[in-house]
């Protein structure tokens, strides 16, 4: 099946404890069906040294379940879903539902 939300996609988080944020997503998991999103379920870690980092207690952003997020529509700042199209050149590209707008580019 094909992703609906992908690398550098706007989202908005739709359940959870950090309901309401938005953040731009930084990888997608797909065989965990999640995704890290920037900002977004922030978690605390104490990180050990390494050869390359200094170590310490870190913040890391921890991956959202795909369920729970929402692309933002480019033409009107909110949440929608997301559908496949074919265009006239044979391209199969991903649509905002709200607003027809295409998202991929």
């Amino acid at each position: 099946m094909a992703a609906k939300i992908k690398k550098g996609d706007q989202v908005v988080v739709l359940a959870g404890a950090d309901k309401g944020k938005r953040g731009e997503v930084l990888r997608v998991l797909p065989d965990a069906d999640k995704a890290v999103v920037q900002g977004v379920k922030v978690a605390t870690r104490h990180q050990r040294p390494t050869q390359f980092d200094q170590g310490g207690i870190v913040n890391k952003e921890a991956a959202v379940e795909l369920s729970n997020l929402a692309v933002v529509d480019p033409k009107e700042d909110k949440p929608t879903r997301v559908g496949f199209k074919i265009l006239e050149d044979g391209r199969k590209v991903r649509f905002a539902k709200r607003s027809g707008e295409v998202l991929d580019g």
